[in-house]
């Protein structure tokens, strides 16, 4: 590549690994991918971090990706992060953390996401103010549970922190968010761009220990520490996005803007399914997330927990391999909850295997299990295409294609199934790095000042094979429906009826 070619670094930073991406300004080529892990901790409902280590795999994953493209330091003039949304990163007035991260698939704080709830006067209130409401994965949920069970730490606490947030205060020395990871808190208002000063109230939440909310993920917020520089290789005079959330750059990295565009929903299949489509409309339903986009307008999402993770673990028990399946779960339902459930609000579910007879082989178990993580994620979509008014079952509707992204989307046994729940058409990005490449076009544009979303459109990082539609499998939607809703009311509402879970989700 020739030197005068200026390239941006995307820095993903997920629940389990670290990946940067060096890509070139001009062309959109995406040059190297530096990858580094990460390791999470907990049993039950508890799932933790240390933030310490994002930093390292953050350089570590910045110089791989510097020495596999071959680019001299002199070439790269922004970075910024996308991380993993609503984690809750508590530090102390030198920056260093106080304890490990609790992350988006933390459920213990469900109990104070329910009290938080009715404290507001129900969810109507929640959902006009954010747009969303406060589940455990929420950070809101996560302060209050911190606040009751390790007073000391939260008396202790010097500054709030989402993992992006940690992560450019550790490149730039300043503490900063932007309005589409700040939506995922539950204490920033959708409707007035602002953090809600009744909630931080309500949370016991002093406004002087968050970031300061810039215009956008694209925003300049600073350049590279003197240490962040030295670390990194790179020059101090690095340009420095705001960043946004994970799913927000995802949507960047489509080139998904705010124009109404739900003849575009995106699927992703992770260890979280999450459903988004970019949109003017700000919609506020009890089963979405409605967040900012990194661009300033909306980006409603559904989220389920149990996705690819889930279904591998019921691949290792069946010793089979993930794409060993029957063509359908043959009458079997399996609904993979087993770290509990976002989407549907089931914190303390467990999961359910029913249907089974003296004829059922382990591959059709394991097609099951497909097919109750993609149901999950579908019905999702059609809450969501129904909240910006869209009807689901409107053939023009139906009709339009699905962007299937994720680790998932290269799976033949998740693309197949999606195709025969939905009776859609899907396209599948070329582009493997989503969410990098999306910050990569917020590095870009804080570097020179261009639209990202105009910059990711130019890049063409969706385009990808479109995969016809596939007869829709309404016999096996209706009976996962029929199980679900019949086996929803008897779960245990509280974590202490959780170990009656196993018992209640038997059928």
């Amino acid at each position: 590549m020739p030197a005068q070619h200026p390239v941006v670094i995307g820095v993903d930073s997920s629940t389990q690994s670290t990946k940067a991406a060096v890509v070139d300004t001009t062309t959109g080529a995406l040059l190297a991918v530096g990858r580094a892990p990460h390791t999470v901790s907990g049993t039950g409902g508890a799932r933790e971090s240390d933030p310490g280590q994002w930093w390292t795999a953050l350089v570590e994953a910045v110089g791989r990706a510097l020495k596999e493209a071959a680019v001299p330091a002199s070439a790269v003039t922004g970075i910024a992060v996308a991380g993993q949304q609503h984690g809750l990163v508590v530090v102390d007035a030198t920056g260093r953390p106080l304890r490990p991260a609790l992350l988006w698939n933390d459920t213990r704080s469900a109990p104070q996401a329910a009290d938080l709830t009715a404290e507001l006067g129900g969810p109507g209130p929640w959902l006009a103010r954010t747009g969303s409401l406060p589940v455990a994965s929420m950070t809101a949920a996560k302060w209050r549970w911190l606040r009751e069970n390790e007073p000391a730490t939260a008396d202790a606490t010097a500054a709030v922190r989402l993992p992006h947030d940690f992560l450019t205060e550790r490149l730039t020395g300043m503490g900063v968010t932007d309005p589409g990871d700040a939506s995922g808190t539950c204490w920033y208002s959708t409707a007035d761009h602002a953090y809600d000063p009744d909630l931080l109230a309500l949370l016991g939440l002093d406004p002087a220990l968050l970031p300061a909310v810039a215009p956008t993920g694209a925003a300049r917020v600073g350049t590279l520490t003197p240490a962040a520089a030295e670390a990194l290789g790179l020059p101090g005079t690095v340009a420095v996005a705001a960043g946004t959330g994970d799913n927000m750059a995802a949507a960047v990295g489509l080139g998904l803007g705010g124009a109404g565009l739900l003849d575009h929903p995106v699927v992703s299949l992770g260890t979280s399914g999450t459903v988004f489509a970019a949109t003017r409309t700000r919609p506020a339903a009890p089963g979405l997330a409605g967040f900012a986009a990194a661009d300033g307008t909306y980006l409603p999402l559904g989220c389920t927990l149990n996705c690819t993770l889930a279904v591998d673990r019921f691949a290792d028990l069946l010793g089979l391999h993930r794409e060993d399946t029957a063509p359908g779960g043959d009458g079997v339902v399996v609904l993979p909850y087993l770290d509990g459930e976002r989407t549907p609000d089931l914190p303390h579910a467990t999961g359910l295997l029913t249907g089974i007879r003296h004829t059922t082989t382990p591959n059709a178990i394991l097609a099951a299990a497909y097919e109750g993580a993609v149901f999950t994620v579908l019905r999702a979509l059609d809450e969501l295409l129904t909240a910006c008014g869209a009807n689901p079952a409107d053939p023009a509707v139906r009709d339009r294609p699905l962007r299937l992204i994720g680790g998932g989307a290269r799976g033949r046994a998740w693309a197949r199934t999606v195709r025969r729940l939905s009776g859609r058409p899907v396209v599948v990005p070329a582009a493997t790095e989503l969410v990098a490449l999306g910050a990569a076009a917020l590095a870009a544009g804080a570097a020179s000042g261009d639209d990202p979303v105009a910059l990711a459109t130019a890049w063409d990082a969706g385009a990808g094979d479109l995969l016809p539609p596939l007869a829709r499998d309404r016999e096996t939607w209706d009976r996962i429906a029929s199980v679900l809703d019949a086996a929803a009311p008897a779960l245990p509402a509280s974590a202490a009826g959780a170990a009656e879970g196993a018992r209640t989700w038997v059928l």
